[in-house]
């Protein structure tokens, strides 16, 4: 782990170099010496805080440390997006025998505007999405998804408290939830006892996200266990009402193939209407082959931070939103908070009722 964040903030000197390359160009009248220093000041406490909060865990001190460090690599990444953006329309522009001494004004507005949108849409609480959507033989339900939460260190216990609130208000008829529940930090206990507090007709069910086995397997599942939340590995499980409900280990962490897909759904009774649960949004194809009635993924926070929304597209060819596959709905969810970096910037976080044949 420690070299994996040793890259990271490899890479995020490299970006702060280009963005002072830039800024430099259009103002050489500010030197390199100061910001190089403050560059490479602010990269190894942005080290310390990646390395360290994992495993000091309490106190103002190692919070303070953790915003600091994961808000400075996510501020690092959008300008650096945007004076890439400039350097090039530059250069087009100069090819053009366009004026271009604008440019460096230009260039830090649109950075103050872009990282107010993204302060915005990170510490702003997730909206309510309601979506109709429909299952063949199912009986009209309210399904609450709870996915990407991420808390722990980065999402207090209040917030986590007025998600759930809020999900408690529309009284789902059960609550799926879609994986990276909890990060790290201090207080799991008690994030586990407050989601074991609503309380569902139908139950509530769920599969383990990629993260959940990086912060532990074991400790994954106990978390699982303190919520009430029913685990579904590779398993099924029928609600009360005659839905099935089938989930999948994560895809990407613990390998799994095509055909546990379809061996998952096999035993299932292909005249009663079955939901299908995969953190990861993959293999939506071969679920719809096997009799899924419907399809729900997490996994990637539809970016997080545009444009890095296109590089996540370069992985999964669905991200985000409603999917038709071969007849099959698939919905994606951007997930109710975030990974690491308490920014979102045009990937706004929510929080998605589904309404089942309504």
């Amino acid at each position: 782990m420690g070299i994996f964040y040793f890259i990271f903030c490899a890479v995020a000197f490299l970006m702060q170099l280009t963005i002072g390359a830039w800024l430099l160009r259009c103002y050489p009248g500010i030197g390199a010496k100061g910001p190089l220093l403050v560059c490479f000041l602010c990269t190894a406490v942005m080290l310390a805080g990646f390395t360290f909060t994992r495993t000091h865990q309490t106190g103002l001190f190692w919070s303070a440390l953790y915003y600091f460090s994961y808000i400075y690599f996510g501020l690092v990444f959008l300008a650096f997006c945007f004076c890439v953006a400039f350097a090039v329309l530059s250069k087009i522009l100069t090819w053009c025998h366009v004026p271009t001494g604008w440019m460096g004004l230009a260039t830090l507005l649109t950075l103050a505007v872009v990282f107010v949108c993204a302060f915005v849409g990170g510490f702003t609480a997730p909206k309510l999405k309601h979506i109709a959507v429909k299952i063949p033989g199912a009986p009209h339900m309210k399904l609450a998804l709870l996915a990407d939460t991420h808390l722990g260190m980065g999402v207090s216990l209040s917030r986590f408290d007025k998600v759930l609130q809020k999900i408690e208000a529309e009284k789902p008829d059960a609550l799926l939830v879609l994986g990276d529940i909890f990060e790290y930090g201090p207080n799991r206990d008690m994030y586990a006892a407050r989601l074991a507090q609503l309380k569902t007709p139908l139950g509530a069910y769920g599969v383990l996200g990629n993260h959940e086995y990086y912060v532990g397997y074991g400790d994954s599942k106990e978390f699982f266990e303190k919520s009430s939340v029913k685990l579904l590995e590779n398993a099924t499980a029928t609600m009360p009402n005659g839905v099935q409900i089938a989930g999948l280990k994560d895809i990407k962490t613990a390998g799994v193939r095509a055909q546990d897909v379809a061996n998952v759904l096999a035993p299932l009774d292909k005249n009663k209407p079955t939901i299908l649960l995969s953190h990861t949004p993959l293999y939506a194809e071969e679920a719809a082959a096997n009799g899924a009635n419907l399809m729900l993924s997490g996994h990637t926070h539809n970016g997080q931070l545009w444009p890095f929304t296109y590089l996540v597209k370069m992985q999964f060819p669905r991200i985000y939103g409603m999917y038709d596959v071969d007849g099959m709905p698939f919905y994606i969810t951007s997930g109710v908070f975030y990974w690491g970096i308490p920014l979102r910037f045009l990937a706004p976080a929510e929080i998605v009722i589904l309404e089942v044949n309504a």
